[in-house]
């Protein structure tokens, strides 16, 4: 069986590290984007990607308007994409979701929330 391969998109190199590293310890193999442009050019392709970690907050083109946009590329509709933001406000989480984000989990991040949101994949 092979891993599940998790893309995720920061723009911050250290998330992007951090993320990366400690899904890799745990048997994931990752692949990363440092803004959503390049990763809607990835997702064009015939690259394998299980899931999908998307920082919200990220210059030029935020999680808000890539979502959509990733949903829109016929292979990705179902793909599920986890919200990942610093942003932990009253009516963030739905704001997300609203987005098309299949789930959502705050910052700093509870990688054992994490873990269980990735087992579904």
């Amino acid at each position: 069986m092979r891993k599940k391969r998790i893309l995720i998109i920061d723009d911050d190199s250290r998330n992007i590290f951090a993320l990366s590293a400690t899904l890799r310890a745990k048997s994931f193999d990752c692949i990363s984007c440092s803004n959503a442009q390049d990763a809607l050019d990835l997702l064009t392709t015939d690259e394998v990607v299980d899931a999908i970690l998307i920082d919200m907050m990220m210059p030029e083109m935020d999680g808000y308007e890539a979502i959509p946009r990733i949903k829109n590329i016929e292979k990705r509709a179902r793909m599920p994409i986890i919200a990942v933001t610093a942003q932990a406000m009253v009516g963030d989480r739905e704001k997300c979701l609203q987005a098309g984000a299949t789930e959502y989990i705050s910052k700093p991040v509870d990688v054992d929330r994490l873990l269980q949101l990735l087992s579904q994949v």
